[in-house]
């Protein structure tokens, strides 16, 4: 197996304690600025909004019903209020907060369990700017049995939040799903496919708008894309029997773990799996499996590992990104689409409307060991969730990356990786509070703070939508080396015939050879 690598931009190696003058100031925040929950994400993003705005520690104040982390909010005279947010509260809760002027507010959302569309819908009512990491829930939705798959998905997820787009355009900005992934990685793969583009001789002008970069994707040959991670992190402590153990939030690796699985689904697929299913209504760009992600496991490849099996777990970046790059006919772009008795989408009342091209586009994820052991202890049970929940923190993690990109294949080039290969050493020099996996969320949520106070009325966007070389360029000095590496892996390498393989060997990327059966 060869890789051909291409570093991209320095690799930033300051402490908390340099000089603020080498951190660049982004602006002032003029309101209040509302962080809702305060786990191991909240605490990393904290002294991120300390060090790159201006803003009084008065106008700071968090919501959360924990008090793990009090003595972090207690030393910078941060105040807090202990609240869970519900149904019920949320209005009441949050609007005295965020209406606390003079200004105008910030919300910056990184708890579980609490509706993201409720908490949007607020705060773009009340003239607030607004950002979070996932469109999340109100708790109960990720577990209810009466409850279709197809309903606790991320797609239906995501399509609230875009029904909500379309019956208010404009306005207050408001930023969904915006960390590592989904997020950061919706940026790579711009960055990604102008550089594969370029070396493949099919780049004429830099896109400037969504059909032109979906068009580019098209003409590149690309197929499909992996969210390609591969976390190495390790405790000097094994993980204890009935823990689960994580790197970051446990309870969201949990729910999104036992959602059904989904992806992006191509057009140049020619077999689905037997449990997969569309959805009725829509964008059209996915199709979910009647098994959970985080036991569902496909083929990919990451630059330290080389060749890995991921865990499909479903992800809002898989159906946007695939959603982002369709190329539709000529009378093409209605937004509520259906599945044909073939199975491919076209868009209802859209007359030739079809869609000719879009990648087939998944998560494809290795944890850290201990919540690989973790996943199996869970599922072995079945399904029982352990009792005890531990996040590794900076202080216990011995040594290890989070190696977080974007696999694009299927081209001339075959397959080219670009992405974060951050260590837990460098990321102890960066900033306090963070493990590596933490440190790509929260440097994400950063930049995509600073692109909305940059962008303060431009309705509700995704992560696809913003300038990703300005993200980028924010994100960049925390995500150690970023690379491009070209690689000939392909799902079918290595592959015997001892057994019996339900494969295509005409491609070797169909998602047929990329799943594991």
């Amino acid at each position: 197996m060869t890789a051909d690598s291409r570093p991209v931009g320095p690799t930033a190696t300051a402490s908390d304690t340099t000089p603020a003058a080498i951190w660049p100031n982004y602006g002032r925040l003029e309101g209040p600025v509302v962080i809702i929950g305060f786990g191991s994400i909240g605490r990393a993003t904290l002294p991120l909004i300390e060090r790159h705005f201006t803003v009084d520690p008065s106008q700071i104040v968090v919501v959360t019903p924990d008090s793990e982390n009090d003595g972090i909010l207690a030393e910078r005279g941060i105040r807090k209020i202990v609240a869970t947010i519900t149904p019920e509260n949320y209005e009441e809760t949050l609007t005295p907060l965020l209406a606390a002027g003079p200004g105008q507010a910030f919300c910056v959302n990184l708890s579980v369990d609490t509706s993201s569309l409720a908490i949007l819908t607020l705060c773009r009512s009340l003239g607030a700017l607004y950002i979070d990491t996932v469109v999340e829930p109100w708790l109960g939705f990720y577990y209810d049995e009466s409850t279709s798959a197809a309903d606790r998905s991320n797609y239906a997820l995501r399509e609230t939040v875009l029904a909500e787009r379309r019956a208010n355009p404009g306005g207050t900005t408001a930023v969904s799903a915006c960390g590592a992934n989904p997020g950061m990685v919706s940026w790579f793969v711009k960055q990604a496919l102008l550089d594969i583009a370029g070396d493949t001789g099919t780049l004429a002008t830099v896109p400037t708008s969504r059909a032109e970069w979906a068009a580019l994707m098209q003409a590149t040959g690309v197929k499909g894309v992996h969210i390609a991670e591969r976390d190495t992190q390790r405790a000097a402590k094994p993980k204890d029997r009935g823990t689960f153990v994580n790197t970051w939030s446990v309870e969201g690796f949990l729910s999104e773990g036992q959602q059904p699985a989904e992806l992006g689904w191509g057009t140049h697929e020619t077999w689905e799996p037997d449990n997969a299913r569309h959805h009725s209504t829509g964008c059209g760009a996915a199709i979910f499996l009647l098994q959970p992600g985080a036991n569902t496991r496909v083929r990919s490849w990451c630059p330290t590992p080389g060749a890995q099996f991921g865990f499909l777990v479903t992800h809002n970046e898989a159906i946007s990104i695939a959603d982002y790059f369709t190329v539709h006919g000529p009378d093409g772009g209605a937004t509520t689409s259906i599945a044909d008795a073939g199975g491919a989408a076209t868009d209802a009342g859209a007359a030739g409307g079809a869609v000719e091209f879009r990648p087939t586009v998944h998560y494809a994820y290795h944890p850290a060991d201990d919540a690989v052991l973790s996943l199996h202890e869970l599922f072995g049970h079945p399904g029982s969730v352990q009792p005890h929940q531990h996040i590794l923190g900076e202080d216990e993690i011995v040594d290890g990356i989070d190696e977080l990109g974007v696999l694009l294949y299927g081209h001339a080039k075959n397959a080219y990786w670009y992405g974060s290969r951050l260590s837990i050493e460098e990321t102890r020099l960066l900033a306090p509070y963070q493990n590596a996996t933490g440190m790509q969320v929260s440097s994400a949520v950063l930049a995509g703070m600073v692109w909305a106070l940059e962008n303060p009325e431009e309705g509700i966007v995704e992560s696809d939508d913003m300038d990703f070389e300005r993200c980028l360029e924010v994100q960049r000095p925390y995500l150690g080396p970023v690379e491009g590496i070209y690689t000939d892996w392909t799902p079918l390498v290595g592959r015997r015939g001892l057994f019996p393989e339900d494969i295509d060997e005409s491609d070797p990327w169909q998602f047929r050879n990329v799943l594991v059966h």
